[in-house]
């Protein structure tokens, strides 16, 4: 998903819809923008008269992830961007391109998401399919990614993971941005790559739920009112104080700003919070459900 113009007066933008504009093909592994970037690092270092192995051991990777970069089939992290351009006295060719990187990490349909989520003072998220990506272990994110379907390569199954996991910075940023959880009872039941994966993905429900700036909260699934019937979706505030909601849908995600549509999702989150269990007893019931495993 291209970033759209003017987020604060549009309504909505995503893919999937007949109004709005197609996505463009995907930055993934192995595509366009990865290979160019692959191409140039390449070009930059001949430039600079190194074999592949005496740059990899100067930028602290292996010859075989240099290799990787340079034929585009892994995507670069933005330290070994940083030291590329540096070694090889690129003169910021490198790093022109180290924003495109980051975002090639993800599908086009979170790419805008991911960047506001990295902005977010505030964050509040409603699941209902899997632990949301920002609470997920590295074996619990490779199961769900294992799973997609079409299949993903290795390659793309590996940047994902490390993708979601980079994401889990935002829990340690300055000031501490304030972030809650809802989580359907059926996805902490639901034991995506086996029970010891399982296990370990509660024990880090536990971990995260413990913390001064997160709430977890668990939404009974004996609940006979529920006002998160249309799906997951995730609130986000900006530090410049743009407030946005991610709509997660089949092939449909979007991100609205429009204020009357963010603040029905805010309502709605609202009476989600209430309906669920509050979070020491959503605690206490996650620890019960790793006691049954």
């Amino acid at each position: 998903m291209s970033e759209p113009t003017g987020v604060e007066n549009d309504g909505a933008w995503g893919h999937g819809d007949g109004q709005q504009p197609e996505p463009g093909p995907e930055p993934e592994v192995g595509s366009g923008i990865v290979r160019v970037f692959g191409r140039q690092l390449k070009c930059c270092r001949l430039r600079a008269g190194l074999e592949r192995p005496e740059f990899a051991s100067m930028v602290g990777y292996s010859v075989s992830t240099i290799a990787a970069y340079e034929q585009g089939r892994r995507i670069p992290p933005p330290r070994l961007i940083d030291r590329a351009d540096e070694v090889l006295d690129a003169g910021g060719v490198l790093l022109e391109m180290k924003e495109e990187m980051e975002k090639a990490q993800y599908p086009p349909f979170f790419q805008d998401a991911a960047r506001f989520e990295a902005q977010a003072v505030e964050l509040h998220v409603y699941a209902t399919k899997a632990v949301p990506g920002l609470l997920q272990t590295k074996d619990y994110a490779r199961a769900v990614f294992t799973m997609w379907r079409p299949l993903l390569l290795e390659e793309v199954i590996e940047q994902r993971v490390a993708a979601r996991l980079a994401r889990q910075e935002l829990f340690a940023q300055t000031p501490l941005p304030t972030i809650s959880f809802v989580i359907e009872e059926a996805v902490l039941r639901r034991p995506l790559g086996g029970r010891s994966v399982m296990r370990g993905q509660l024990e880090q429900l536990m971990i995260y739920g413990h913390c001064r700036n997160v709430e977890i909260q668990v939404m009974p699934t004996e609940v006979e009112e529920h006002a998160g019937l249309d799906g997951p979706f995730t609130l986000i505030e900006t530090r410049d104080g743009r407030r946005i909601a991610y709509v997660e849908g089949h092939k449909d995600s979007r991100l609205y700003s429009e204020r009357k549509q963010v603040r029905e999702i805010e309502e709605q989150y609202g009476i989600l919070r209430a309906q669920a269990l509050t979070p020491r007893a959503s605690l206490a019931f996650i620890e019960k459900l790793l006691g049954d495993l």
